[in-house]
């Protein structure tokens, strides 16, 4: 017997778990533990501080301003990235330590008010884009309100004017900008976007392999093609920097070291709360929030709920095989959409447990005439 599914509480249509049999809702429950236990590896690992506290990243944002104020007094780009690079100790072999030109020349090109409010009239894009993907998702306003609200704590780093020189705030913006752009049958903006966010930092590439590989595997090859094109100009555009790069490094200049971290799935929940409003939670109760906020993508009865959760599972991934200490900005590729998950995880949690704790049975009775 088929189990009729429980009206939603917070969605407009029943969760992904909502019509589960008991045995497959139990083992459900087993995985959404093992991720909530999983997700307290984060209190393992190494503990940065929080992203636009830590020295490092702020020596490196120094760094990049610098690039960019070289680039608008006329500075060629790489003659000016490798100068500062060696001047401040920096590696610059392999010539993926030097970023793509993309985001300096940019910057350079305009006055700092400007490149603020592009920031700015991104975040709000990046908001408006997802309110008009999320409002159908939900019965009433209450809930669609608070999944705005944490929506805007993941975007909390941000908006926050010292960080419009890194690299990955800008990529991880147009990577939810995009996602919230993608439609069945509609993929040209998204594609559109996703190469403006790899040709700022080609670690986006990660998320449009993702994209490549989810629209092969449903059939469309014509939106496959367009991101593997996407991914055609980025390597073309790598090629290029890979020359321009050898021109200026010399012989005697540092090497990067390995990035072989293998810190485990620990290092990516790290990131998730030095990246979003979990900042401000105490690890032990922020990392299985971030369990739980996947759990809920997972929940999501949507295509594009699939599409997040494997961007959010290849860029986990990423970061447990090869994440540092001094890597965990790669975690902005991905922050600004992941807490949005915990609004999903209401009805999805309840359709689990209502499902395992089904205890219903069939009676025939045989009418004798």
């Amino acid at each position: 017997m088929r189990r009729r599914p429980l009206a939603p509480l917070w969605l407009a249509r029943p969760s992904r778990w909502a019509a589960l049999s008991t045995r497959r809702a139990r083992q459900g429950l087993v995985i959404v533990a093992a991720i909530v236990l999983a997700s307290w590896l984060a209190l393992l690992g190494p503990a940065p501080p929080p992203v636009g506290h830590d020295p490092a990243a702020r020596a490196d944002l120094v760094l990049y301003e610098g690039i960019v104020e070289g680039v608008r007094h006329g500075g060629n780009y790489y003659q000016v990235a490798a100068d500062a690079l060696r001047e401040g100790g920096y590696p610059l072999r392999p010539f993926l330590t030097f970023r793509l030109p993309t985001l300096a020349t940019v910057q350079g090109a305009l006055p700092r008010w400007a490149v603020l409010a592009a920031l700015w009239c991104l975040v709000a894009a990046v908001a408006a884009a997802w309110w008009i993907r999320l409002s159908p998702a939900f019965a009433r306003a209450p809930p669609r309100l608070v999944a705005m609200v944490l929506l805007a704590g993941g975007l909390t780093t941000f908006v926050q004017p010292e960080l419009v020189g890194a690299h990955e705030i800008w990529a991880g913006l147009l990577i939810a900008l995009s996602l919230a752009r993608r439609w069945p049958g509609r993929w040209g903006e998204a594609a559109a976007i996703a190469l403006a966010a790899v040709l700022i930092r080609e670690t986006a590439a990660l998320y449009v392999g993702v994209m490549l590989v989810l629209a092969a595997i449903e059939g469309e090859r014509r939106e496959a093609l367009g991101w593997a094109a996407v991914l055609a100009v980025l390597a073309v555009a790598i090629g290029l920097h890979a020359n321009a790069v050898e021109q200026v490094v010399r012989a005697s200049d540092l090497s990067s070291p390995s990035w072989t971290g293998m810190f485990g799935f620990g290092v990516f929940v790290r990131a998730m709360t030095l990246s979003t409003a979990l900042v401000l939670v105490p690890v032990v109760l922020a990392a299985p929030l971030v369990g739980l906020a996947l759990i809920g993508w997972a929940s999501w009865r949507e295509p594009l709920a699939l599409r997040v959760l494997a961007t959010f599972a290849a860029y986990a991934l990423l970061l447990s095989l090869f994440g540092r200490v001094d890597t965990y900005h790669w975690g902005l590729l991905v922050a600004p959409t992941l807490l949005v998950g915990l609004a999903f995880a209401v009805d999805g949690l309840r359709d689990l447990v209502a499902a395992a704790l089904d205890r219903r049975r069939i009676t025939v009775r045989r009418a004798v005439r």
